[in-house]
């Protein structure tokens, strides 16, 4: 396999997408505690509008994906770019909670316009089997090298303007996207079957199947995990972290307080889950997809319950977004992957887009429960037992999963 068959213009310009999509969205965590400071916020009220943004990314997505099969892809990036600059630039207007978490209603449709529900449809359509799942994986790499830069700038810029202006900067940002636009055309490499299926009956076929609803049910810990993460993580950092050594190797590297340790942990996990989300989409090529998405389930299970139980250091830190880096989006290319392999391409945007729906109902949870328990209790520790116990779910779930395609198997219509 050369390297010209996986990086094709379709790749290189759907990955530029979601690495400026991405970029913008992981930041959101870094605002809150300047938003909070600011305005005089509760936890949970940012917590809500950051809950709102994922939920109605998740219920956009599908309707993104019909829109990109029906109308177009491009047709379809455009309008979610447009409307995600907008919320941007409107939310740098709020001033109180309810306006904020109404305006991240927009910022959500728009980040679903931008997001793997479109853009993984238009790689997996233009990619060849045998390098679909690795190329699934490389594209999803691309949103973690958004995560890379993205909470860093945030930090970055704050520091030197507010709040409101990094939001203007960033709804410029994202215009930058449609530059992409011109390559994002992809052919539609489905069988003569699948043209002549309509779209009613390939979700009444898939809804039907206890596969597709395992495969839904399975993505909501995913959801849940990595959202809360993303929106409390750096804030969880700065209050129970242990200071950072003036003297030592991370102030030299000019993390020079925890504020700084949980924008750059973000980053740290972007990087190791560009290897995780590349790794994860070969292996998906040559292994059972189910099973590898067991595993994930499991080693963050492990992962998780290591971390809340040790003592928080500067060095656990890192280490903890190492790992759980590897772990991040690795679920994403070998679920896509699954739903395009058992239910076939014509539909792919569509039907991955429903599951995506559970992934960010979990998205909507885990924000929210955060943000909520933290002004309940005062930590996070519940939140991330919570965690534990939806990943232990998903994995058993994936096991009984059929991995055949659908049309090989007898499923009434």
């Amino acid at each position: 396999m050369s390297t010209r068959q996986v990086f094709t213009p379709i790749l290189i310009a759907a990955s530029l997408v979601l690495l400026i999509s991405f970029a913008i969205r992981a930041s959101f965590g870094v605002f809150q505690i300047p938003i909070a400071n600011d305005l005089g916020w509760f936890r949970t009220e940012f917590s809500l509008a950051i809950a709102i943004q994922n939920l109605s990314w998740g219920i956009a997505t599908p309707f993104f994906g019909a829109f990109a099969e029906k109308l177009g892809d491009r047709k379809a990036i455009l309008i979610g770019v447009l409307v995600y600059s907008v919320g941007l630039a409107l939310s740098s207007m709020a001033s109180t909670a309810a306006s904020h978490q109404l305006l991240e209603i927009l910022v959500g449709v728009g980040i679903a316009g931008t997001g793997f529900g479109v853009i993984l449809g238009v790689v997996g359509r233009a990619a060849s089997d045998k390098t679909r799942s690795l190329a699934l994986g490389i594209t999803t790499a691309a949103g973690s090298a958004g995560q890379i830069v993205g909470p860093p700038l945030t930090q970055h810029l704050l520091n030197s303007m507010t709040w409101q202006n990094v939001f203007l900067v960033y709804s410029g940002l994202i215009l930058l996207a449609l530059l992409s636009l011109p390559f994002l055309k992809a052919p539609a490499k489905v069988s003569k079957s699948e043209l002549e299926e309509s779209l009613s009956r390939i979700l009444n076929i898939a809804i039907r199947d206890p596969s597709y609803i395992l495969i839904f049910v399975g993505f909501f810990s995913c959801g849940f995990q990595l959202a809360f993460i993303t929106a409390h993580f750096p804030a969880f950092v700065t209050e129970a972290c242990a200071t950072i050594d003036p003297n030592g190797l991370l102030a030299k590297m000019g993390i020079k307080d925890t504020a700084d340790l949980g924008a750059v942990a973000i980053a740290v996990i972007g990087i190791f889950n560009i290897i995780g989300t590349v790794s994860a989409g070969a292996l998906g090529g040559r292994y059972p997809k189910r099973i590898l998405l067991v595993a994930i389930y499991l080693a963050r299970m492990v992962l998780f319950s290591w971390f809340i139980l040790t003592p928080m250091t500067p060095l656990t830190v890192l280490i903890f977004s190492s790992l759980i880096g590897t772990l991040w989006l690795a679920t994403v290319p070998l679920t896509s992957g699954l739903v395009a392999y058992i239910y076939g391409l014509r539909y792919m945007g569509t039907l991955y887009g429903l599951v995506f729906l559970s992934h960010q109902i979990g998205s909507f949870v885990g924000v929210w429960l955060g943000g909520d328990f933290y002004d309940r209790f005062g930590s996070y520790d519940v939140v991330w037992w919570v965690g534990i116990g939806t990943g232990f779910l998903s994995a058993l779930v994936h096991l009984p999963v059929r991995e055949r395609p659908i049309h090989d198997r007898v499923v009434p219509a």
